[in-house]
C-alpha cells in the first residue's frame, strides 16, 4: 500500500530552530503529480525502481486536470484513414517545423497504445455507436482523433494513474516544494526541499530525478494555471546545469472566461468549438473568416455554408476557421477586441447555444454548462459565453534527449510541460494529455535503468547548508534593518510587466522594456522579507517561487527579443512573418556564469529523415 509521507510537528518547527532535517533514500525521485508525473513514477516502480513521488501540492491537484477536451491519438476509431503519419504531420504543422521530429514521431506512434493502456487500468471513455472509444475534433487535427469523457477528460486521466500509483504502493510526499536538485560532482545526488505545512526540511537522496512540474503561467496576469505553476522544474533544470529551448513560444489559449473578475483567465475548452461552437465580434459577426492564414487556406473553409456542411461530411469539407490551431485564434480574437469590436468585459463571444440544442450541450459539455451557471450566471445552452486569451501553456522546456528525456545533467530527466522540443512554436490542443502518456512513459523508464546502471551518488553537505541558507534568506532579511520589499507586490508587478510587454503580441521596444524591468525587480527580490515563522507561511513560499519565476520569466523575455519573426506563440509587430532563417533554428537558454542570469545561443534544427520529410511534399 502507498505511503503518503507528512511532515513532522514540533517546537522544532520554529524558524529559528537548528537541524531536525528529513532524510529519505529511493532510486528514482519524480517531482510533480500531474500526469507526466504519475505516469513516470508507475513506469519507474513498474521497472523495479524504489520510487517517490514529490507534489507542491495534493495528489490529484494538477494541471492535467483543465486538459478537458480529449487525448489525441490516431486510433482511427471515427475516420480509418487516420495513422500516426497524419498525426505526426499535423503536429509539425501546428508547431510550424520547428518541433524535434524524433519526439513528433515517437509521440503519434505510441500514443494510441498509451490510451488503450489507460482504458485497461480503468479510465472510462466516451463512445461510438460501435463501442469503440469515442473521439472528437480539436483545431489543427486533420480528423476526430480526441480521446474523451465528455469535457472532463483530464479528471479522468488524473483519476486512473492515481489510482495506479496507489495500487502500485509509490510513496507519496505532498506538500511538500523541492527547491534544488542535489548534485555529486556532474550528476544528479537527489533533492532537497521542504514541506510546506512545517517548514521543515527534507532531503531525498536518489541518483535519478525527473521534472514534470508544469508550466509558468504564474509569470502572466491572466492566465489558467493555478497557483503552482511557477516554473519551478524550469528554474531547477536550469540551477542544475540543464539548458532550456523554446522558451520564447507560449501559447495563449484563445477562450479563458473574462468575467467576472475571480474567475479571468479560467479555461473555456477547445471542445466548445470542437463540438460546433463559433466566434463572433460585438456587432454579431463571424469574424474567423477574415483570419485565415495563406499556410492553412487550402484546408479551411472560406465561407460559413462550407463550414456548417463539414460537420455534416467532415471528409470532403473544409474545417471551419474557429478550428485553426490555438495561435491563430488567440492573434485573431486580439486583433478583435483591439479594434473596438468586443465584448462589453473586454472579451469576445463564443456561441454555441444557437447551434446545438440543449440536451446536446449538457450530455457533450457537462463541465463548461456547471462552470458558467454557477461561476457566471450564464447560461450555455441559451446565451453565448464571453471569453478572450489566457496564458495556457509553455512549449519551451527543459532540453531533452527525444528517446530518454535525459537532460544535459546525467540523471536528471523532464516529461510533459517542463520539457522542449515536443510541440515546436504551438501545441496543438489534445497532443498534451498524449504528450504526458507518451514521455512520462519513457522518462519513467529510462531513469529507472540509469539508477540501476550507476554507483549511488553521495549527497554534498556543503551543497544542503547552501540550499538551507537560500531557502530561510528572506527570514534573515526580515531581520535585518531596511529590507521591506513585499513577495506578492513583486509577484504582481512581474505578472504586469509580462503581461504589458511580454503578452500576446510583442515589439522590439517592449522586450527591451521588459528585461530592464526584469532586473529592477530580480534586485528587488534581493531585499524581500517575510515575517514569521516556517510553520505554514504562504509568504516565504511566493518569495522562494519568485526566485523561479524572475529566472523563467527572463529566459522567456531574452528568447522573444533574440527571434526576430512571427511563428506559433510567438509574434512580433515589428517582425509580422516568418522568416525561413529563423525555422532553421531553435534558442538554447543556459545559466551565466553569475548563477543569476541566462546565456543564449543559436543551434540548428535536428535533420529529418527522408521518409518523414516525404510526408510534407503534398
Amino acid at each position: 500500500m502507498a505511503q503518503t509521507r507528512h511532515p513532522m510537528t514540533g517546537n522544532e518547527m520554529s524558524y529559528y530552530a537548528e537541524g531536525g532535517t528529513e532524510r529519505h533514500r529511493y532510486d528514482v525521485v519524480v517531482v510533480g503529480a500531474g500526469g507526466a508525473g504519475l505516469r513516470a513514477a508507475i513506469a519507474a516502480h513498474e521497472a523495479g525502481a524504489e520510487t517517490a513521488i514529490v507534489c507542491k501540492s495534493l495528489l490529484g491537484k494538477a494541471h492535467t486536470v483543465m486538459a478537458e477536451g480529449g487525448i489525441a491519438a490516431a486510433m482511427g476509431n471515427r475516420w480509418p484513414e487516420d495513422n500516426w503519419q497524419v498525426h505526426f504531420r499535423d503536429t509539425m504543422r501546428g508547431g510550424k517545423m520547428l518541433n524535434h521530429w524524433r519526439m513528433a514521431q515517437l509521440h503519434a506512434q505510441e500514443a494510441p497504445e498509451r490510451v488503450l493502456e489507460l482504458e485497461d487500468w480503468g479510465a472510462l471513455f466516451d463512445r461510438t455507436e460501435d463501442g469503440l472509444i469515442s473521439q472528437r475534433d480539436f483545431g489543427g487535427h486533420r480528423y476526430a482523433r480526441l480521446a474523451h469523457v465528455g469535457d472532463r477528460t483530464g479528471l479522468e486521466m488524473i483519476r486512473t494513474l492515481q489510482q495506479r500509483a496507489v495500487q502500485l504502493g509509490i510513496d507519496v510526499f505532498m506538500e511538500c516544494t523541492v527547491t534544488e536538485v542535489l548534485k555529486q560532482d556532474d550528476r544528479v545526488a537527489g533533492a532537497f526541499g521542504y514541506w510546506r505545512e512545517t517548514g521543515r526540511f527534507v532531503i531525498i537522496e536518489a541518483p535519478a530525478v525527473v521534472l514534470a512540474t508544469g508550466g509558468i503561467g504564474k509569470s502572466f496576469k491572466v492566465t489558467s494555471n493555478s497557483w503552482e505553476y511557477t516554473g519551478d522544474g524550469h528554474a531547477l533544470a536550469l540551477r542544475a546545469g540543464a539548458s532550456l529551448i523554446n522558451m520564447e513560444f507560449v501559447q495563449f489559449h484563445p477562450t479563458g472566461m473574462v468575467w467576472p473578475p475571480s474567475v479571468k483567465g479560467l479555461l473555456v475548452t477547445e471542445s466548445v468549438r470542437g463540438d460546433g461552437g463559433i466566434l463572433r465580434n460585438s456587432e454579431g459577426k463571424r469574424f474567423m473568416f477574415d483570419y485565415i492564414p495563406d499556410y492553412f487556406r487550402s484546408e479551411t473553409a472560406d465561407s460559413e455554408e462550407e463550414a456548417d456542411r463539414w460537420y455534416e461530411d467532415k471528409k470532403n469539407n473544409r474545417r471551419p476557421p474557429e478550428l485553426l490551431p490555438r495561435d491563430e485564434v488567440a492573434r485573431a480574437i486580439n486583433s478583435e477586441i483591439k479594434a473596438g469590436r468586443g465584448s462589453p468585459h473586454g472579451g469576445i463571444y463564443l456561441d454555441i447555444a444557437s447551434r446545438r440544442d440543449a440536451d446536446y450541450i449538457r450530455k457533450r459539455l457537462p463541465s463548461m454548462y456547471h462552470q458558467f451557471k454557477e461561476l457566471a450566471d450564464v447560461d450555455i445552452t441559451a446565451e453565448p459565453m464571453e471569453i478572450g486569451p489566457t496564458c495556457h501553456y509553455v512549449m519551451g522546456g527543459v532540453e531533452v534527449d527525444p528517446d530518454t528525456q535525459q537532460s544535459a545533467v546525467p540523471g536528471l530527466y523532464a516529461a510533459g510541460e517542463v520539457s522542449g522540443g515536443m510541440h515546436g512554436s504551438n501545441r496543438l490542443g489534445g497532443n498534451s494529455l498524449s504528450d504526458l502518456l507518451v514521455f512520462g512513459k519513457r522518462s519513467g523508464e529510462a531513469a529507472a535503468a540509469y539508477a540501476a546502471s550507476v554507483p549511488r551518488p553521495s549527497v554534498v553537505e556543503a551543497d544542503v547548508r547552501a540550499a538551507q541558507a537560500g531557502a530561510l534568506a528572506p527570514f534573515e532579511l526580515a531581520a535585518a534593518a531596511g529590507a521591506a520589499e513585499n513577495p506578492y507586490t513583486i509577484q504582481q508587478d512581474l505578472q504586469q510587466a509580462m503581461n504589458d510587454l511580454v503578452g500576446i503580441i510583442r515589439t522590439g521596444v517592449e522586450l527591451e522594456q521588459s528585461l530592464v524591468a526584469l532586473e529592477r525587480l530580480k534586485e528587488r527580490a534581493g531585499s524581500m522579507a517575510v515575517e514569521g515563522h516556517r510553520q505554514y507561511n504562504p509568504g516565504w513560499h511566493l518569495a522562494l517561487d519568485l526566485h523561479n519565476m524572475l529566472l523563467v520569466s527572463e529566459c522567456i523575455a531574452r528568447a522573444a527579443l533574440a527571434r526576430q519573426e512571427s511563428r506559433g506563440g510567438h509574434t512580433r509587430d515589428d517582425f509580422p512573418g516568418p522568416d525561413p532563417e529563423w525555422g532553421a533554428k531553435n534558442l538554447v537558454l543556459t545559466l551565466d556564469a553569475s548563477g543569476d542570469g541566462v546565456e543564449i545561443a543559436e543551434k540548428p534544427l535536428p535533420v529529418m529523415p527522408d521518409d518523414l520529410r516525404e510526408l510534407f511534399e503534398d
